[in-house]
């Protein structure tokens, strides 16, 4: 009786040892994002103003230039995604749905002096929603954030 108690015990704890060692969560590893296949060097020539276009200053640590009126022409819109000449930080641009968060389409990183004409979406949004542009900002070759602005505006 001693004997097959002993076994069991000793089979629960195997059991036991193999559940937990295949139960253990592995942190999630970073990916970098890529850069954008798209970008352009120089200075694209959009005046203040045009389509909303303008540059902001995010708190002192970043500027980034783009048009705050989203007007989706099939699965594109022209945004005029633009990390100033300036700056010492590289850039990406997402646009989400401002209600559910749902990211609708992005671009690459962006190096400073570069800009993106357009952003391609994933889902489109129709005319009259809601939407988030989220601009990330990242250390060179670290990729450590340096923070984010949104801006909320609506799809025309």
């Amino acid at each position: 009786m001693k004997k097959r108690l002993l076994c069991l015990t000793l089979a629960l704890l195997a059991l036991m040892t193999v559940c937990l060692a295949s139960c253990k969560k592995e942190t999630p590893q970073f990916v970098p994002p890529a850069f954008d296949a798209n970008a352009v060097v120089g200075d694209h020539g959009v005046a203040e103003g045009t389509n909303g276009y303008s540059v902001l200053d995010a708190r002192g640590v970043y500027k980034v230039g783009v048009c705050g009126v989203v007007d989706v022409q099939g699965d594109k819109a022209d945004v005029w995604f633009t990390n100033p000449a300036e700056n010492t930080v590289w850039l990406k641009l997402r646009v989400q749905d401002k209600k559910t968060n749902e990211i609708l389409g992005e671009t690459g990183l962006i190096k400073p002096g570069e800009y993106v004409q357009s952003i391609t979406f994933f889902e489109a949004p129709a005319a009259g929603t809601a939407i988030t542009l989220r601009v990330m900002s990242y250390e060179p070759e670290t990729y450590y954030s340096r923070g984010e602005v949104t801006l909320n505006t609506v799809a025309s």
